[in-house]
């Protein structure tokens, strides 16, 4: 890892609003940390930052016919900020009840300003969208859920 991906790390950090971040490549571990704002910095800067989306209450009851505990996850191959869409005017990918062939694109991974496209792994149905749009993402951490 050189100085200019560090640094390319240290700016996702600050316009995230994240606190603490952690890289691992090959043998190379690196933690970057921040102070969180003062409380009158955060107040002043929230304007800056995108709106999230609402999130629906959870359902009661579960989706009939869905077994999740059966279902293949699609997983995010990298750490970055998940996009449903294409832009933000845009529709999403794929929907809860979009069927996807393997290597259809099902999201965008933005990862150190690159545009990465996530593609569906298998044939399938999509019965769970595990994130909203612009959410933070995690390697390993499920996208999708496809039956």
């Amino acid at each position: 890892m050189n100085i200019k991906q560090i640094r390319q790390l240290a700016e996702i950090l600050s316009q995230t609003g994240l606190t603490t971040l952690e890289v691992s490549e090959g043998e190379t571990h690196i933690v970057l940390k921040r102070e969180a704002a003062p409380a009158s910095a955060a107040v002043a800067a929230a304007p800056a930052l995108p709106a999230m989306p609402e999130v629906p209450a959870p359902l009661d009851e579960p989706v009939p016919g869905v077994n999740f505990a059966d279902a293949a996850e699609i997983k995010a191959p990298m750490p970055g900020i998940f996009y449903a869409a294409p832009s933000p005017d845009a529709e999403p990918f794929v929907k809860v009840g979009s069927r996807v062939k393997k290597g259809d694109v099902v999201c965008i991974i933005e990862a150190m300003k690159l545009m990465n496209e996530i593609t569906a792994d298998r044939d399938g149905e999509i019965v769970d969208v595990c994130l909203t749009d612009g959410a933070i993402v995690e390697y390993g951490q499920p996208l999708f859920k496809i039956d």
